[in-house]
């Protein structure tokens, strides 16, 4: 058995990145931008980097922002077949009188007892952040509300989104609906990198449903060529949030901005951050695929360490100008038990760039080690028990 000092020691492995990267490249500090809004995020997309972030684990009301999750739940059953476009779902009394003209918040206008395509449906939400249209897609799924919310956080939790939490498929305010814009950003980056064949529908700039004309509600769509998606919101503590994507010469940058005051300040403050991003930042290679990253403690094996190493490239979007250093982590549960296969799954790097978590990566091993001799196994287990008498002495301390 792993002692757990051995536990400890390998979980806080350190390596020293060393990336002055005066030859690689070189870091804007993240105080070279300054935002208004008390929440805020702006990631690479295609280098899963962390470009600039402000309290972007603190938790916070979404409004409609949640209907990102809600479509992401729509779009997994349109791509495993148990649902199709052109499927007619019905207006329930309850979806039109919570979410349709009797409650007075966004929507699409859905006549009760009708029915409509998921197609228009999605429109509806997404284009003009229609309650109404959440609760039908919700209730045709799902069966009730309830049953939805309860498939949401499910999603929530398998797709990492660990600070989050969702009582709603259209964002009523609730108490125990909180989320992150950390985890907001990650879960645009999935929708559109998991389902480009319907990332269109966040991007349509206006839908006429029952001869009523609405214009998106994602400011972004008109202030920048370069936008093409995602939702805007407000909570019922009047304030605005926005969670908005925008490419340019072949990269994607998403942003997620919450608590602004007014829609102009929501509006301005992710238009210059998308503007930072794409002005102050270039692609980087700091490890190509397969080249050695670090060591990890191998217990019983004909050798004592075994290279990590990375699938793809590591990279990340570093300032075109500016100067400090970067620092990183390679975090694994070990010593790592002989035998070991080539390409076995083995923790993670995590890059640094100040306090703020830029950049994580998964690492695999990159060679086989055998189990050791018997005389090594021995040594092995001898400082096992050490060890983990030692760690029982300094806990037993604290």
């Amino acid at each position: 058995m792993r002692s757990p000092l051995i536990n400890f020691l390998a979980s806080s492995l350190s390596f020293a990145l060393a990336l002055l990267l005066s030859s690689c490249a070189s870091i804007a500090s993240a105080q070279d931008m300054q935002t208004s809004v008390p929440n805020a995020i702006l990631i690479d997309a295609g280098t899963n980097t962390a470009l600039f972030e402000k309290a972007a684990d603190a938790p916070a009301a979404p409004g409609a922002i949640v209907k990102i999750l809600t479509a992401e739940l729509i779009f997994a059953e349109l791509a495993a077949g148990r649902l199709q476009l052109s499927d007619k779902l019905p207006v329930s009394d309850y979806a039109w009188r919570n979410g349709g003209a009797p409650s007075g918040g966004a929507a699409m206008f859905l006549p009760v007892k009708s029915t409509a395509s998921v197609d228009e449906l999605l429109r509806g939400l997404l284009v003009v952040s229609g309650n109404d249209a959440a609760l039908v897609l919700a209730e045709g799924v799902a069966g009730s509300e309830d049953a939805f919310v309860a498939r949401m956080n499910k999603r929530a939790a398998e797709l990492g989104l660990g600070r989050s939490r969702f009582a709603s498929p259209w964002g009523k305010e609730s108490n125990e609906q909180k989320v992150t814009v950390r985890d907001m950003a990650r879960l645009a980056a999935h929708v559109i990198s998991a389902y480009p064949q319907y990332y269109h529908y966040f991007g349509e700039k206006e839908f006429t449903f029952n001869k009523i004309r609405q214009q998106n509600r994602n400011p972004l769509l008109t202030l920048s060529p370069a936008a093409d998606g995602l939702v805007a919101g407000a909570s019922d503590a009047s304030t605005f949030n926005l969670v908005g994507s925008a490419t340019q010469d072949g990269r994607r940058l998403i942003v997620a901005v919450f608590g602004a005051k007014t829609a102009k300040e929501r509006a301005d403050e992710a238009q210059k951050l998308l503007q930072w991003g794409f002005r102050s930042f270039e692609e980087r290679v700091l490890f190509k695929a397969g080249d050695p990253i670090g060591l990890a403690v191998v217990y019983g094996g004909a050798r004592s360490s075994v290279s990590l190493t990375s699938k793809t490239d590591v990279r990340m979007l570093l300032p075109r100008s500016g100067e400090t250093k970067l620092t990183g982590k390679i975090l694994y549960e070990g010593p790592v038990m002989a035998p070991v296969a080539a390409g076995a799954p083995v923790g993670r790097l995590e890059i640094r760039r100040g306090d703020a978590l830029a950049l994580t990566q998964s690492l695999q091993t990159a060679e086989t080690i055998d189990n050791g001799s018997l005389t090594g196994r021995f040594f092995d287990a001898l400082y096992e028990l050490a060890a983990g008498a030692l760690y029982q002495k300094l806990a037993g301390k604290k």
